[in-house]
């Protein structure tokens, strides 16, 4: 199920990602700006954040399993199949550490999970230079903003936490409004 472009969920993502990339965080790239917005949109249905799955059709729910996932040496089929699960690790690592950094702190406290291991900044950013080298053929144009990702990684979910904070406002806000409407 896709968000269209005029959806108020898109308009408002793209807002606040364009207010606090362009203005605290430092990161004056449109098309940053609309991707982590897109991202934002994409990662609303949870079947996007579980997207990734194994050959035996199992979702992967750990960035480890998806590193293993990822690795041609190991269990990906192709470079394509590489870059796909690339991507959505730089995606999930930047979706986790800017909206939830909480959860992605109590990781390592979580002994029995292999996350409690893997560091998502450091793999996240990895994950996005490793697409942007995929920079032949059909992947040519997208190969740049990966690279941009990827060096701005730390940005980005500085970016993403000022937009949780204001998501965060949001719903207060509203709570606060219709608790008012009902005294």
């Amino acid at each position: 199920m896709s968000i269209g472009r005029d959806h108020p969920l898109r308009k408002l993502f793209g807002e606040l990602v364009a207010r606090r990339f362009y203005r605290e965080a430092g990161v004056p790239e449109p098309r940053i700006v609309e991707y982590v917005a897109a991202l934002l949109t994409d990662f609303t249905h949870v079947d996007s954040l579980y997207r990734i799955r194994n050959a035996r059709g199992q979702r992967l729910e750990e960035v480890a399993e998806m590193l293993i996932e990822s690795d041609p040496r190991l269990e990906a089929a192709s470079f394509d199949r590489e870059r796909a699960v690339r991507k959505h690790i730089g995606d999930y690592t930047l979706f986790l550490t800017g909206m939830f950094p909480e959860y992605v702190a109590s990781l390592s406290l979580r002994q029995l999970r292999l996350d409690a291991f893997i560091d998502y900044l450091k793999a996240g950013k990895e994950s996005y230079r490793i697409v942007s080298a995929f920079d032949q053929f059909e992947y040519r144009t997208e190969a740049p903003l990966f690279r941009q990702l990827a060096d701005s990684f730390e940005s980005c979910v500085f970016g993403l936490n000022l937009v949780k904070r204001d998501l965060e406002a949001l719903a207060q806000e509203a709570y606060s409004r219709w608790r008012n409407s009902l005294q």
